[in-house]
């Protein structure tokens, strides 16, 4: 079966659009649609529905959608193997290595270890991805991704490989001129209740992210409902709403300087851990076992 056309399935699939799927695959719009129907007429059956604008697959589409995603990564794997033997012979790294993080690992976690990458192994190609840690892991699990350095889910996902490699306490912050500032750099006993938060505005990531669940967690078992005002997923950008005073958050500790202030909350202490993910099926190029290595010595350093 012709790859090129699979690759046209699973886009349209994933975008729900054939000009979209075009657009990703840098063809034209009739040219996916030709694919599209020379797979159907090879397998006897319509794989989408076309209702009006909207695309949907047939339920003989949803079975072949996985199929077909898996059937890719077999063949990319041969290759894979194909290529690191030619590599092995060589002593170099080559190829590409796809990569996805979030904007904030990438700004202040992964640098010095891209860095070291990158002198190590310079005609490896690095694919780097910036989208939100939770899209990264599920590319991961689609096998779009070879590896996602992103925040890790609160509850464990048996489904990928994880390694923490840096544990990222959280805080809850305010503006230095908020009415919780006060208690900023108290402990103990005079720290604020969840209740005296849960009483003021919160700017928070989306509720789909694990940041966002981590966080509400805590307050549901506090028997509190949080009012959240403002959602971006982008940290940098909540951090600038929390100092200009338009609510609380919770971000990571190291971001707190003096703009943004640290209140301690009673009996209270979140975290969320920052790591690297890849699938147990796929068989991992020699470049990202090389970075994988490489993360996971850092995992040493900083532990």
């Amino acid at each position: 079966m012709d790859t090129a056309v699979l690759q046209a399935f699973i886009a349209v699939a994933s975008h729900e659009s054939f000009s979209q799927a075009a657009d990703a695959l840098h063809l034209t719009q009739p040219a996916v649609s030709k694919r599209i129907q020379a797979l159907e007429e090879q397998l006897g059956t319509p794989l989408f529905d076309r209702v009006g604008r909207r695309i949907t697959l047939t339920e003989a589409g949803r079975a072949l959608l996985p199929r077909a995603r898996q059937w890719l990564h077999d063949l990319d794997d041969m290759r894979r193997v194909v290529s690191d033997y030619a590599e092995a012979a060589t002593g170099q790294l080559t190829g590409t290595l796809t990569v996805g993080t979030s904007h904030h690992i990438g700004l202040h976690r992964l640098p010095p270890a891209l860095r070291a990458f990158s002198t190590m192994h310079p005609q490896v190609r690095l694919d780097i991805r910036f989208i939100d840690s939770e899209q990264a892991y599920d590319a991961v699990l689609d096998g779009d991704l070879e590896l996602g350095i992103v925040t890790l889910p609160p509850i464990p996902d048996e489904r990928l490989i994880a390694r923490v490699i840096w544990p990222d306490p959280l805080a809850f912050v305010v503006a230095a001129g908020h009415p919780l500032a006060a208690h900023a750099g108290a402990a103990g006993p005079v720290g604020i209740r969840a209740a005296d938060l849960a009483a003021h505005p919160a700017i928070l990531p989306s509720p789909n992210t694990f940041t966002r669940q981590i966080a509400e967690s805590m307050f549901r078992r506090e028997g509190l409902q949080l009012q959240v005002h403002l959602e971006t997923n982008y940290l940098e950008t909540i951090k600038m709403m929390v100092s200009i005073g338009l609510g609380w958050s919770v971000l990571p500790a190291n971001l707190c300087d003096a703009d943004v202030v640290a209140v301690p909350v009673q009996g209270v202490a979140l975290r969320r851990d920052l790591g690297v993910v890849h699938h147990p099926r796929r068989v991992l190029s020699r470049a990202a076992q090389a970075m994988l290595g490489l993360l996971e010595r850092e995992a040493v350093t900083t532990g």
